[in-house]
């Protein structure tokens, strides 16, 4: 049995997958949902860093944005290739989530952007994201959807009943779960499943208060490229989170200032 490659590899393998076929105007998820959320939520923020940016799209888009100063970290050698020829602005540093190279509350906003999910250490990456914001900061997390990434969760076509029925079937939404997908043929990307709840507490433990949450329907580019998207256009496939750096709170008698 041939073994796994480890993350980084099939990340660096697939880069080319992810460029070609979400970057670009090539997803409508990205075009009609993902980008204009983000450009909603990062207005008028100064300095931002976009966290697993890849190729480098929305750090490019905050930058045509207005922001003074963007910098996408992301540790995949061949996304920030493409970002670096693809220009726009930003400054790219290679390096992982759960160690950021830039100093403590040096930025107004952070955003990731489907990448948590393919994070192990998920509540260092938080804690790490917490660190560089500044006090009232935003942070603009982005994930595929829990749900959809439950262990056996999928679309079911129930002939069993009468008349038959269409549902989705939510699967063991509890377990944490780590796999390598087959998202197309030949091209394998490392998934970590977690409950709302992971992140959610994760947040809150390093100081980010969540102030919106969205859970929009499919766009319609996405509806429109197959006939079965439409069959599950009340399902979200996207989850965003809008939190934002709790303030640092002015010592008083007997309590000390918190961080």
């Amino acid at each position: 049995m041939t073994a796994t490659p480890p993350p980084e590899e099939l990340w660096e393998a697939n880069a080319r997958w992810w460029q070609d076929g979400f970057t670009a105007g090539a997803d409508p998820e990205y075009v009609e949902q993902i980008i204009p959320l983000a450009a909603e939520h990062l207005a008028a923020a100064a300095d931002v860093v976009d966290i697993g940016t890849g190729e480098g799209q929305l750090a490019r888009m905050a930058v045509a944005a207005g922001a003074r100063r963007v910098v996408g970290v992301d540790p995949t050698v061949a996304q920030l290739a493409v970002a670096r020829q693809r220009g726009g602005g930003p400054h790219y540093l290679r390096a992982e989530a759960a160690r950021l190279p830039v100093a403590d509350a040096s930025f107004d906003a952070a955003v990731a952007c489907l990448v948590f999910e393919h994070i192990h250490d998920v509540d260092t990456a938080i804690r790490e994201t917490a660190r560089v914001l500044r006090s009232g900061g935003r942070f603009l997390l982005f994930l595929n959807h829990p749900l959809l990434q439950a262990p056996g969760s999928g679309w079911i076509d129930d002939h069993v009943l009468d008349p038959p029925e269409q549902y989705w079937r939510v699967g063991a939404y509890l377990v944490e779960d780590h796999t390598v997908e087959e998202v197309e043929k030949g091209v394998f990307i490392p998934f970590i499943h977690r409950p709302l709840s992971r992140y959610v507490n994760a947040m809150a433990d390093a100081g980010l208060v969540i102030r919106t949450m969205a859970e929009p329907a499919p766009p319609p580019g996405l509806l429109a490229r197959a006939r079965e998207y439409a069959e599950a256009a009340t399902i979200p496939r996207l989850l965003f989170l809008l939190a934002q750096r709790e303030p640092a709170v002015p010592p008083g008698p007997g309590r000390t200032a918190r961080e």
